[in-house]
């Protein structure tokens, strides 16, 4: 070998190992970010897929299939409306707490369609709320789970009054006036 293949040798041999390093901390950086955004969603996830590289496509698709939607705030309207619907569900808790509870399900349901999130399944709708609220997803899935669990009268009252906080606490995030998921990870 000529010394001025040696040299091109070692020049490629260093630009591909640049361009491999400087590949790996960027996906470093994107798993970083996505950790952070979506907390114990990346873990659920994580779990769930088995693989970092299989969640963070996951919550990739995701975050990609959000953000082509139609995600807008409530109107002085609805929100109003909204608001009012809530706190009669939360008087009649007492007399009623497992049709407060439906009812606070419904109810969310029909704030995320008024914001335009679309009625797929249950997990497809936690799905795309973890884009925007992931911390409030977990919640959202405990409330479902206990909600279940009341239809077929297995939950206590205690269990009722947690499952409607957690509802409560999506609904006031999405009863919000401004945009959704401020920051975007993908």
């Amino acid at each position: 070998m000529t010394p001025e293949t040696i040299r091109i040798v070692v020049i490629l041999v260093v630009v591909i190992a640049g361009a491999a390093v400087l590949w790996l901390l960027m996906q470093r950086r994107r798993s970083a970010a996505l950790r952070d955004w979506f907390g114990p969603e990346y873990d659920r996830t994580l779990r769930r897929t088995g693989s970092a590289r299989l969640a963070e496509a996951d919550l990739a698709q995701r975050t990609a299939r959000v953000e082509k939607l139609d995600i807008h705030p409530l109107s002085p309207a609805d929100g109003t409306r909204f608001s009012q619907a809530w706190f009669d569900l939360q008087r009649r808790f007492v007399d009623a707490p497992e049709n407060s509870l439906a009812e606070a399900d419904r109810l969310v349901r029909d704030v995320m369609l008024a914001r335009g999130y679309p009625m797929a399944d249950f997990d497809r709708r936690a799905e795309d709320i973890s884009v925007n609220y992931p911390h409030v997803v977990r919640n959202f899935r405990a409330a479902r789970a206990i909600a279940d669990r009341s239809r077929d009268h297995y939950a206590t009252t205690e269990e009722l009054r947690q499952a409607l906080v957690y509802y409560r606490n999506l609904f006031d995030e999405l009863l919000e006036t401004g945009a959704p998921g401020q920051r975007r990870v993908v």
